[in-house]
């Protein structure tokens, strides 16, 4: 059906393609500067084009009036019906003018269904703005267009050039809000998933039935991450045994993150399985080797298990820096690390000796990753160090700190040397023991 506007003069033949070549609108230069993704926002050059589509090709609207905000012609082009419009629907149409009385032909099942054509024309143009055309007297129906999916409605006795220009560039600002809405959308449910997964990926230590005190503190290197390539896990076997880990996968993405998660996951079964020291790190090397991506890829880990009395520990070292305990004795010190064994995945064949370690009656035992130790003091190339962590930990220990609290209060004044925040992964793992009065 024709649209009664006025037709004082023609715009080059945009719609068939048939334009001359260096015409004021029509030249290929021309025709590839005003390109632009329907999705995307429209340069202040770009022109909007306008695809109608109705059944009548003797009044194909030619409306000098379509001016968009800039004063500039909106193109028009003309299709006859879905086929023609499927063709003409081109990346560079901004906005479709849908005739609601156009007939949605071959397709079954639609012949009750009013707004049909319309219901077909958001399936071939998702991402395209689209007005519905119809009667005044359809008021219902144009308003249910809207709620299907259309911008906008018009009455056909009711439109004039620049209600119809207007209509255009509203639906087209409309389409793009809503397109951008929903990416939003989409992309905080992502976020919240990849949140979800990554903290069920965090582990639930296995303590019950030992007097021994837990904590931990997790601080991810990548921006946004919830999980990097440090991970740790502690366990409780059926003997009274308490096993802890903490390593440190070689880089910080998300593939160096799920592989930490592959092998706390191998390391918590073997352990549970019963075993310890040189065999359960040589099996967790062959898990390594068959799950990571490149050869060059390397894990440091350090295992501790402490004995059902809590005073004595295993403790064996896969390039990984050694524990820190601390005592009422004693000051806080670091444990010995001379048979510390090669990381895993560098030498095939390796073997990693297992120290007994005497912890005493009452103690802390702080396992920690090199992102604690690691970052810089001050605007300078020092860093932090082995020996500065340990006077640090001594001074917080001499201020009354433990558990949660110390760990917290240890990440934060390493963020504030370094300056800002670590660009390492940190991971930090305290177990006390404190004799029961």
């Amino acid at each position: 059906m024709p649209v009664p506007v006025p037709r004082q003069r023609a715009i080059p033949a945009v719609e068939s393609g048939q334009a001359q070549a260096g015409s004021a609108v029509g030249g290929p230069a021309k025709k590839e500067a005003d390109r632009t993704d329907a999705g995307a926002p429209t340069s202040a050059g770009a022109t909007l084009t306008l695809l109608l589509i109705e059944d009548d090709p003797a009044g194909s609207p030619i409306v000098p009036e379509l001016l968009d905000s800039a004063g500039k012609p909106i193109r028009v082009r003309t299709a006859r019906n879905l086929t023609e419009a499927g063709r003409l629907l081109t990346d560079d149409v901004h906005c479709i003018l849908l005739d609601l009385a156009l007939p949605a032909a071959g397709r079954s099942g639609d012949g009750d269904d009013e707004l049909a054509v319309l219901k077909h024309v958001l399936e071939l143009a998702p991402r395209h703005a689209v007005l519905a055309l119809t009667a005044s007297g359809d008021a219902e129906r144009a308003a249910e267009a809207v709620r299907v999916g259309a911008q906008d409605y018009l009455f056909r006795d009711e439109l004039d050039g620049r209600l119809l220009s207007r209509a255009i560039r509203y639906a087209v600002e409309r389409k793009r809000s809503e397109s951008a809405e929903r990416r939003l959308a989409e992309g905080r449910l992502r976020a919240q998933e990849n949140r979800r997964l990554e903290r069920g990926l965090l582990p639930t230590p296995l303590l019950d039935g030992s007097s021994l005190r837990f904590a931990a503190r997790y601080r991810p290197g990548r921006s946004r991450a919830l999980l990097g390539g440090d991970f740790y896990d502690t366990v409780r076997t059926p003997d009274g045994t308490v096993h802890a880990m903490i390593g440190d996968v070689s880089g910080h993405g998300p593939d160096e993150a799920a592989l930490g998660v592959e092998l706390r996951i191998a390391w918590r079964a073997l352990t549970l399985a019963g075993l310890c020291g040189d065999e359960l790190l040589g099996t967790l090397q062959q898990v390594l080797e068959h799950e990571r991506a490149d050869e060059e890829i390397f894990a440091t880990l350090c295992t501790v298990d402490i004995s059902p009395d809590g005073r004595w520990a295993g403790l064996c070292l896969a390039g990984h820096p050694s524990p820190l305990l601390a005592r009422p004795d004693c000051p806080a010190r670091l444990l010995p690390y001379d048979n510390n064994g090669p990381a895993l995945g560098l030498l095939p064949g390796a073997r990693w000796p297992r120290m007994q370690v005497e912890l005493g009656a009452e103690w802390s035992l702080m396992l920690y990753t090199d992102g604690l130790i690691e970052g810089r003091i001050g605007r300078g190339g020092e860093r932090l160090g082995q020996d500065g962590m340990v006077q640090m930990i001594r001074r917080q220990f001499a201020e009354g700190l433990r558990g949660e609290r110390l760990l917290r209060a240890a990440v934060h004044e390493v963020r504030d040397l370094n300056g800002g925040e670590l660009t390492d992964d940190v991971a930090v793992v305290l177990l006390d023991r404190v004799p029961q009065p």
